[in-house]
């Protein structure tokens, strides 16, 4: 057992020997195993140093293509670099900057001028007139403020006018709806001073209707156009007979359908001789309303319109007697008497006329000059204002 011991003692040593012999020969086959790892590191560092390298070389590459925007963009815009310079030569700079900043803002100084533009006041004031306070154009006059401007006018209209009544004479609609046809192109006066004989002789329709043209020609050559004027009054009656039954109808399609009546006419008849509200464009109410800048437009049917949407309908016909009446006595044509108007400090076209109140005084009519009105048989609410009746045809 000794034997054996030590032989396998002496094998187990001599392999051991063998062992360690072989070892370093072993340990260089198994080096390219340890080998790898340090292989690895080194390609992975490679990879680093490339990924590295491309990226620089691609930010190098997104640089110069942003310069190279820039460069267009500064060529595009090219009022943007001087204020880049400034910016930047005010940081560089710093208090050194400053003077030349005031000083091309003293430059600048020039731009509060464009706000000082044309005194508005200064133009809309009226130079040289008596002491009265002169309205400003109402230039971007607001629609609130237009329509409590329009309605104070009338107030004051129907305070200096209280007895403003229609100046024809007539005692019916069929008398009111001839007149009113008589009175295109001449004046209230000269038809009331003709209509007196033309009734006489033709009180109604029906008798108008079959009245001899000449005889008629004659009557109402006073009042110019007779012609015209004679061919209209008849051929209205015929219609009055034959469509109506002998009778002024009491509404606006009716009436525009007869001969030689308008808007105007029937607006008239309406409001004088059935009370129902309208607005009588003619002449005198065109001017004034334009004056007034209560509107600009130039067809009487706009004019009603737009006059009619300032007001409630119930002061129409009472707002047609004020402004008609105003214009034939103080707010003339030709030349107003603005030194005597009662709405100077409302209009915005005063001075157009006479502005010294003893020469617009002259320039009065009717009852505010102290003369006679235009009706032969006036309102007595008229009379006892201490107006007086026209003179008949033929006086005087």
């Amino acid at each position: 057992m000794g034997e054996q011991v030590s032989d396998g003692g002496r094998k187990t040593a001599k392999a051991a020997r063998t062992a360690a012999a072989a070892g370093p020969a072993s340990a260089k086959k198994a080096a390219p195993a340890r080998k790898t790892p340090a292989k690895k590191a080194t390609a992975e560092k490679a990879a680093e140093k490339k990924a590295t390298a491309e990226k620089a070389t691609a930010k190098k590459s997104a640089g110069k293509k942003a310069a190279a925007e820039k460069a267009a963009a500064d060529k595009a815009a090219p009022a943007r670099k001087p204020a880049a310079k400034k910016a930047s030569a005010k940081k560089a700079s710093g208090k050194k900057a400053a003077p030349a900043t005031s000083s091309a803002a003293l430059k600048k100084a020039p731009a509060p001028r464009k706000q000082v533009v044309a005194p508005k006041k200064a133009t809309a004031s009226v130079p040289a007139a008596p002491a009265k306070t002169v309205a400003a154009h109402p230039q971007g006059e607001s629609r609130t403020a237009l329509v409590r401007r329009a309605r104070r006018i009338n107030r004051e209209l129907a305070e200096v006018y209280p007895y403003a009544h229609p100046e024809l004479d007539f005692e019916n609609p069929f008398q009111l709806v001839v007149a009113t046809v008589l009175s295109a192109q001449t004046t209230d006066l000269r038809v009331n001073q003709t209509t007196p004989a033309l009734f006489a002789k033709y009180p109604a329709p029906e008798d108008l209707a079959a009245a001899d043209p000449e005889e008629v020609e004659e009557i109402l050559r006073p009042t110019g156009f007779f012609r015209a004027k004679t061919k209209s009054v008849i051929g209205l009656s015929k219609a009055l007979v034959e469509q109506f039954g002998g009778e002024v109808p009491g509404r606006l399609e009716d009436l525009v359908k007869l001969p030689g009546v308008g808007r105007k006419t029937a607006f008239v008849v309406l409001g004088n001789a059935f009370g129902r509200p309208g607005i009588t464009v003619d002449t005198h109410f065109q001017r004034l309303v334009r004056r007034w800048k209560w509107t600009d437009e130039t067809d009487p049917d706009k004019i009603e319109a737009a006059v009619g949407a300032l007001f409630p309908k119930s002061d129409w016909t009472d707002l047609s007697h004020h402004v008609i009446w105003h214009g034939r006595r103080i707010c003339h044509a030709r030349k107003p008497a603005c030194g005597a108007c009662p709405i100077a400090p409302l209009c915005p076209a005063y001075g157009e006329g006479e502005t010294d109140p003893e020469k617009a005084k002259k320039l009065l009519k009717y009852e505010k000059a102290g003369q006679p009105g235009q009706r032969l048989k006036p309102p007595q609410a008229y009379l006892d204002a201490g107006g007086r009746p026209a003179p008949p045809l033929g006086a005087g």
